[in-house]
């Protein structure tokens, strides 16, 4: 039986109930960026700034970076454990899967902690 890290300890509909409520999250999120582009054909900078000023666009904007970040956590991990096994790669597949799971980890972590800064930020 295969453990999903993803979920720490919970089944697989966690999985995909996260995978949903971050994606509406998301889809939200982007519906928004997308309206005001929309409603501002010829933004300038001072405006976009502006824009992301308000606390409850900073607190949207985090919700919709740690929805990316679960989101792309959860997928990421599903295709390494599908795609990255004994039998495609043999001996060294667990800790070829290990790496790259790793590599995700960072880089997911990273871009989290650096968008955060950005959101936040003067």
């Amino acid at each position: 039986m295969v453990t999903a890290v993803t979920n720490f300890g919970r089944s697989g509909l966690y999985d995909w109930l996260m995978q949903r409520v971050t994606g509406v999250v998301l889809l939200c999120y982007f519906g928004f960026i997308g309206a005001v582009l929309v409603t501002h054909p010829d933004i300038s900078y001072s405006e976009w700034r502006s824009t992301f000023e308000p606390t409850w666009v900073r607190i949207f904007s985090v919700a919709a970076l740690l929805s990316l970040a679960v989101h792309a956590w959860i997928g990421l991990w599903s295709v390494l454990t599908d795609y990255v096994t004994p039998r495609m790669l043999g001996d060294k597949a667990n800790l070829l899967r290990g790496l790259a799971t790793l590599a995700c980890a960072i880089t997911l972590f990273t871009y989290l902690v650096w968008g955060i800064q950005i959101i936040w930020g003067s």
